[in-house]
């Protein structure tokens, strides 16, 4: 069962197990509740916040608009989606990359209707841009996963 929550929280974020079991070890080093801190970390990525902001429609797209360099945080381009994001920190889709069909039909709001703006983002899809206001709450991440039993399978 534990195992199987993992792979869950796993394929959600599409992440490595090297990459979420990184992503414990610093959860389990943050005050408060270990699940939350580690759902709080993966959700504080790049790649996941470019999805919940209704630009990309899923976490693959999101990842690989990353990689290749589309977007950009507080002006400087960023290619990494494990990139920890800050409150305060504004991303914004690359000029160049504007004019691309993907961030065209994002513009449109294409993307946004697979489920609601969280709390913690402002986003502006007209101008392709969001910036993180505070850290997400675990009660407002969509993420199906009873973290509970990822932090027992890491801590056995």
């Amino acid at each position: 069962v534990r195992l199987l929550e993992k792979q869950r929280l796993r394929a959600q974020y599409d992440l490595s197990e090297k990459q979420l079991s990184r992503a414990f070890d610093r959860a389990k080093k943050a005050e408060g509740k270990t699940g939350e801190a580690l759902v709080a970390e993966l959700e504080t990525r790049l790649d996941s916040l470019v999805l919940r902001s209704g630009i990309a429609r899923t976490i693959y797209q999101a990842r690989q608009m990353v990689v290749h360099g589309h977007i950009e945080v507080n002006g400087g381009k960023v290619n990494k989606p494990s990139f920890q994001m800050k409150p305060g920190y504004v991303v914004t889709v690359r000029e160049r990359s504007k004019e691309k069909v993907p961030f065209q039909v994002a513009r449109e709001g294409g993307y946004a209707g697979e489920g609601q703006t969280p709390k913690y983002l402002e986003v502006n899809l007209k101008a392709l841009a969001f910036r993180l206001d505070r850290a997400p709450q675990r009660k407002e991440v969509p993420v199906i996963c009873d973290e509970q039993l990822v932090v027992e399978y890491y801590s056995r």
